[in-house]
């Protein structure tokens, strides 16, 4: 059954469900309809949060030859909207809804050389590309950040494959990345593609911007999930369409409008393509910027946002017991 994005919907049985990392588990399934995979898909998921489906991304972090079996790695994360809590109840046996393999990141051969740089459970969009570029002899580079070793999903398996070619940086360790480090050390006509958290994606995309590089040769994709500030409920009004909806902390401002039966447009879901952007009226709070569609001069403005993954919040402490989220935004849509 293919939707309104031309996407092709299936069942998948889950074969296997193991845990590879705190807090990540690696999922297996059998798609119906299976097909080769490419480095850098992923799949949408239709999942259960509070009873309801909503779809969420996921990367596919290797698959069979033909298809016939993919793997997809969840980190729980602590402010999960839900998809997470959901993916990581499932056990072997049992059958999801997904699209077949979708491409937004797609590996393009034939550059001088390579950066991959992946933050955390980022590591599931990079280590397919990782794959392929070692296999066709390419000079590339691997670099992965994370809190701990026990935190970092793959990390020995990526060791064996890639030797040197890997550097890991462990914070725990005392060997944080160095944004400014690895930006200036990027050869001259290389592609840097990166998937992390998104202080790490703005970090670079600074340096990037600073050091004057081609900004064709930095690509990335987002989980779309992490923000500068704690998720916290938030009042949304749409004075034009009566429309007035809390969002709350475990759903987006996005789901919460179509909730409510607000005619929204979007495609990614991931804060990368701007086409569910609206329109800031007025504001009793911060917005907390989740997106890479916009730059940093646009941002700052707070006249726009990309709701499919941007939030508000207090723009003081709150210091009441209210019940009533004290962050409001009245915006406009499309």
């Amino acid at each position: 059954m293919a939707d309104s994005h031309h996407q092709v919907w299936q069942r998948a049985v889950v074969v296997t469900v193991e845990e590879i990392a705190t807090g990540i588990r690696r999922i297996v399934l059998r798609p119906e309809l299976p097909r080769p995979t490419r480095p850098g898909e992923h799949v949408d998921v239709r999942v259960l949060v509070d009873g309801a489906p909503v779809v969420r991304s996921y990367s596919v972090v290797d698959a069979a030859a033909d298809g016939s079996e993919l793997a997809l790695s969840v980190f729980r994360t602590p402010a999960s909207r839900g998809g997470s809590v959901f993916m990581h109840s499932i056990g072997a046996g049992q059958t999801l809804e997904i699209t077949q393999p979708l491409q937004n990141f797609p590996l393009r051969i034939g550059a001088p050389s390579y950066v991959l740089l992946a933050g955390g459970i980022g590591i599931t969009a990079v280590a397919g590309m990782a794959a392929l570029l070692r296999r066709l002899g390419a000079d590339y580079r691997l670099v992965y950040a994370g809190r701990s070793r026990p935190a970092m999903a793959y990390l020995e398996e990526l060791a064996a494959l890639h030797g040197d070619r890997l550097q890991a940086h462990v914070d725990d360790e005392g060997g944080a990345l160095d944004v400014d480090g690895l930006v200036a050390g990027v050869p001259e006509g290389a592609e840097l593609y990166m998937c992390g958290p998104i202080r790490l994606m703005d970090a670079v995309r600074r340096a990037w911007a600073e050091r004057g590089l081609d900004r064709t040769g930095l690509r990335y994709e987002t989980f779309g999930n992490s923000g500068w500030f704690e998720a916290q409920p938030f009042l949304v009004r749409i004075p034009r369409l009566g429309v007035e909806a809390v969002v709350g902390s475990d759903e987006s401002m996005l789901e919460a409008l179509e909730r409510e039966g607000v005619d929204m447009m979007s495609d990614c879901r991931k804060g990368e393509c701007g086409l569910c952007q609206v329109k800031v009226l007025d504001r009793a709070a911060r917005i907390d910027h989740r997106d890479v569609f916009y730059s940093d001069r646009q941002k700052e403005p707070g006249t726009a946002m990309c709701c499919c993954v941007s939030r508000a919040v207090p723009a003081a402490p709150v210091t009441t017991s209210d019940e009533r989220p004290s962050a409001v935004l009245t915006i406009d849509v499309p």
